[in-house]
């Protein structure tokens, strides 16, 4: 049976009309290292990381219909090694592993989470979700697209630029996060725009507001050269 995907999106706590960040809830579902990066923060990033943490943390018991607190943080960094507090999320249940691929992103107070359960061997997953507004500046395409990207833009201007540019920033950053590397990899070296495994994620799938960029990664993981 092939893996299946899931998707789900986070509308952003704070704004008019919705509910404050349930600190409560955090301090009785989070771990002692996921509490204590929290606590180096900001107000408004912590906000946005603890609400990053918990929706992550109920979609995966929600998956895996187990109570949230059952779950163990176990994030793997493919350069400081597993354990940190940062990587590629997952977690453990009863002391094992859990069967469960997880990735997740944030933008402009959105989180957006994909999940796979009971993943087939070797998979690896990647989601990124952008607000075009953050791709506003002078020198984005040489910075972060390749020659084949930047031509794909030629021609569009104005909010059609922006959303170009936000989209082909979602795939790589999706991308990369499959990989393991993140940005330790030049971005502007990774093509994304035929790339297999990657897709973009229209905003009734996403759930997220139509304005935004989102794009999965879906693939065995890349051999090595």
């Amino acid at each position: 049976m092939a893996s299946q995907l899931i998707v789900r999106s986070v509308p952003p706590f704070g704004v008019p009309g919705a509910p404050g960040l349930p600190d409560a809830v955090a301090r009785e579902q989070l771990d002692d290292v996921e509490l204590g990066r929290a606590l180096g923060l900001e107000p408004g990033p912590r906000a946005a990381f603890l609400a990053g943490r918990l929706a992550q943390r109920q979609l995966a018991a929600e998956l895996l219909d187990v109570p949230p607190s059952e779950l163990i943080a176990a994030y793997d960094c493919p350069q400081c090694g597993p354990g940190s507090p940062h990587g590629r999320p997952g977690y453990t249940l009863a002391g094992a592993p859990a069967p469960l691929l997880l990735s997740q992103s944030r933008s402009a107070g959105w989180v957006l989470l994909a999940a796979v359960l009971d993943p087939d061997a070797g998979l690896r997953l990647g989601v990124d979700v952008q607000d075009p507004a953050g791709a506003d500046f002078d020198g984005f395409d040489q910075v972060a697209l390749g020659p084949a990207e930047r031509q794909s833009l030629r021609g569009l201007s104005g909010a059609e630029l922006l959303h170009g540019r936000a989209r082909l920033w979602a795939r790589k950053e999706a991308w990369l996060k499959l990989c393991g590397t993140g940005l330790r990899t030049a971005p502007e070296t990774v093509e994304v725009l035929h790339q297999p495994g990657i897709r973009d994620l229209p905003p009734d799938e996403s759930g997220l507001p139509a304005q935004f960029a989102a794009a999965v990664a879906l693939s065995a993981l890349p051999a090595r050269d």
